[in-house]
């Protein structure tokens, strides 16, 4: 297989040689990963998160970090943008006649509504496979107004309200576009699995042949990638201009669809809908599992990782609102359009706020202009 390797600055050259066995157990790294995310209850902070984070431009220049950047780490559904560019680039997007909603559906963590699971349904139709044809497996809708809809109809879920069907519906097209079997296109020796490590090892700038690797949640591979380096990948998605020509216009496709519906890439409440909605294409996000989140801002040219270390979900939306905020991604008048995410309230279970979620006093401690090489 051959790939396109681009070796620009810190993020470039190869992954770090580990295999499963051998990788690192701890995260401290070079650098301790500083407090990010406290949570408080009453006038007191009850628990405290750290967090590995980092900014890269598209020439492969860290603008700033914050601890390990160099430790590899599954990006899980943070990186479904790269996983969805050979959707694009093969043809098969345009061949089933699909559109900016089927992409944006690919790229998607989403809630299992109605909005998402008719249209992977409708999907699944136009490529001539069924929820059978699934192997993502089945859980109820993360959006509690449709899963306790479903129950009252005592319906089961099925693999559509899966939040990754509409990637697993991306990885089934490009396969019957390319005329490979559909059964067994999870596993990793799969031609659509091949195809994806390819462009991960391209936009990352890595040689991930000896990398650790697991399996998702959804069961597809999950693959160790430097922090810096998948940073430097949504670094590439928001200025693609030294990519070839033919990637950079299926990144471009992506980029447009991702940010046109982000209904579609989220849903009610989540935290990249919320978010995308209020900077209306600004600034393009997606969170993965295990604390990860990912940013691409398209108007700046760079991209953000983010891993919490303990893989607080709670803590990775404040953290990762806290660094768009300290890059000026949004106005004011947008923050206050996304609400909350700054400072996420604790609840008791009569509703009444007891707490919150809240970056740490000095997150992000240093940004581009001030100490780029902090720990």
């Amino acid at each position: 297989m051959s790939h396109d390797h681009h070796h620009d600055g810190c993020c470039g050259g190869h992954a770090h040689d580990h295999t499963p066995a051998e990788g690192r157990a701890d995260l401290s790294g070079p650098a301790e990963a500083p407090i990010a995310v406290e949570v408080t209850r009453g006038g007191m902070v009850e628990s405290r998160h750290r967090a590995h984070a980092v900014i890269v431009d598209a020439g492969g220049r860290v603008l700033a970090r914050w601890g390990d950047i160099d430790r590899p780490t599954y990006a899980r559904s943070a990186v479904k943008a790269l996983q969805a560019i050979p959707l694009v680039e093969t043809g098969a997007l345009d061949a089933f006649a699909l559109g900016d909603e089927e992409l944006a559906l690919a790229c998607a963590s989403h809630a299992g509504e109605p909005a998402h699971t008719d249209l992977a349904a409708r999907w699944l139709a136009r490529i001539g496979c069924t929820v059978d044809d699934y192997e993502c497996g089945a859980h109820l809708p993360t959006d509690e107004p449709t899963a306790h809809a479903l129950l009252r109809r005592g319906e089961a879920p099925s693999a559509l309200h899966n939040n990754c069907s509409g990637k697993h519906a991306g990885f089934l097209t490009t396969a019957r576009h390319k005329g490979e079997p559909t059964k067994g296109y999870v596993r990793w020796e799969h031609p659509v699995q091949q195809r994806i490590l390819g462009v991960l090892e391209q936009m990352t700038g890595q040689d991930l042949s000896r990398a650790p690797w697991g399996v998702d949640g959804c069961a597809m591979p999950t693959i160790g990638i430097p922090l810096g380096a998948i940073a430097y990948a949504m670094a590439r998605i928001a200025d693609p201009q030294d990519l070839p020509d033919r990637r950079a216009e299926a990144v471009t496709r992506i980029r447009t669809a991702w940010g046109r519906h982000p209904y579609l890439v989220g849903g009610r409440g989540t935290f990249d809908t919320r978010l995308m909605q209020a900077a209306g294409g600004a600034v393009l996000t997606k969170i993965g599992a295990e604390g990860v989140g990912c940013a691409v801002l398209p108007e700046q040219g760079v991209g953000i990782a983010l891993k919490v270390e303990d893989g607080a979900e709670r803590a990775r939306h404040v953290a990762l609102a806290a660094l768009l905020r300290a890059a000026d991604a949004l106005t004011e008048a947008q923050w206050a359009a996304a609400g909350s995410l700054l400072a996420e309230p604790v609840t008791n279970r009569n509703g009444l706020r007891v707490g919150e979620v809240r970056p740490a006093e000095g997150w992000p401690a240093a940004f581009p202009g001030s100490s780029p090489e902090n720990g």
